[in-house]
């Protein structure tokens, strides 16, 4: 199941300098799609069966994990991760744990949906990482508890079975199943340390929620929209522009390298299903001397259909949310924005409704993945 085979095994303790140096990790397919348990999007750590040196939160930190060898508190080293204590045997003559004794933290995700692949990362943790993990996912309506999480009427799913996992490394596992899910119970046999958890995937909205909202943004990452390539990836990813909120730093949005040439920068994304939109909004938030020049922004219905310019050319302002009213509504599965020459964007929203055709689409992927 690990996508990086070779990495699974001890790492070396920390020599000094920069502690990211002997990180072994590898290129992972699956990372294109979005990260379903981004705090951004909502996604929590909601209970955890031990914590005891770090924290279950840090595991949906968005950032890398650092590592300060000189931090330590009253238990011992503070690290930057989910760390449970050193599991025992029953006695003195069994000292040792048992082949079922493993920790587990319970996740919801931001966003339901279908996932690709899972990185269990294990970052600084050398000497202190889990011997295996495994994941398992659930999908259940509204805002379960822990307890009702727990129950022993709760059918969980395995994504990833017990696979031995690599310390200091990025492990990278990827999933088959096309379901919904909406929780996941990592565990680590028997105890350990885990830096981050990131889940790759598609959204699946509930499309009872979006009927009801009737007008909302049909890109909107948290409504299953997607950013499905763009010209330049260089300082940020381009899903960044269809994260929920407004930008709150510079790399919160989307920037490209300077140009030289006589170009210019695009990202092409898929609505949450056929929609008709009749508003927009371009916001450059915290981008002020990098901001883009001019925007465009089409739209296609389907994957053959012809791009049709729904905002012409226009002058962008830096750090300035930009809002535009259709003169007509535009229907389409498909929306690109191109900026010229070069520069970035912090989030593009575009309002509006679901055709009848796409809610009819959208209903029968919710079924058909078991929503």
């Amino acid at each position: 199941m690990t996508a990086i085979p070779s990495f699974t095994g001890d790492a070396n303790p920390y020599g000094g300098g920069d502690p990211y140096a002997d990180y072994r990790t590898a290129d992972f397919p699956f990372a294109r799609y979005a990260n379903l348990a981004d705090r951004r999007l909502g996604a929590g750590v909601v209970a955890a069966n031990d914590e005891f040196f770090a924290q279950r939160e840090n595991l949906l930190v968005p950032e890398r994990a650092e590592f300060d060898p000189e931090h330590f508190g009253h238990k011992g080293k503070i690290m930057d991760g989910w760390e449970t204590r050193r599991r025992r045997g029953a006695s003195a003559d069994h000292p040792w744990p048992t082949a079922e004794d493993h920790d587990w933290a319970l996740v919801r995700l931001g966003a339901p949906g279908v996932i690709r692949g899972i990185v269990v990362d294990t970052a600084h943790f050398r000497g202190n990482y889990p011997q295996a993990v495994s994941v398992e996912g659930t999908s259940l309506p509204g805002s379960p508890s822990p307890e009702e999480l727990l129950g022993d009427d709760v059918k969980w799913t395995t994504l990833v079975p017990r696979t031995p996992v690599g310390g200091h490394a990025a492990n990278g596992f990827e999933v088959s199943l096309r379901q919904r899910f909406t929780h996941l119970r990592l565990n680590q046999h028997p105890d350990g340390g885990i830096a981050r958890l990131r889940v790759h995937g598609e959204v699946v909205p509930d499309p009872g929620w979006l009927e009801a909202l009737g007008t909302f943004d049909v890109v909107a990452l948290e409504n299953g929209g997607r950013a499905e390539d763009a010209s330049n990836l260089f300082y940020s990813p381009a899903s960044n522009t269809i994260q929920p909120g407004r930008s709150r730093k510079m790399d919160d949005g989307w920037e490209t390298r300077r140009r030289r040439d006589q170009g210019h920068d695009w990202i092409r994304y898929r609505l949450v299903s056929q929609a008709r939109i009749r508003a927009l909004e371009i916001d450059t938030a915290y981008l002020k001397g990098n901001s883009a020049g001019w925007a465009s922004v089409s739209v296609r219905d389907g994957e053959d259909g012809e791009w049709r310019e729904i905002l012409p050319r226009t002058r962008l302002q830096p750090d300035t949310n930009h809002r535009f009213v259709l003169p007509a509504p535009a229907v389409g599965t498909h929306a690109r924005v191109d900026i010229f020459p070069d520069g970035g964007i912090s989030r593009l929203r575009l309002f509006g409704s679901l055709t009848q055709e796409g809610t009819s689409r959208l209903v029968a992927r919710h079924q058909e993945l078991g929503g």
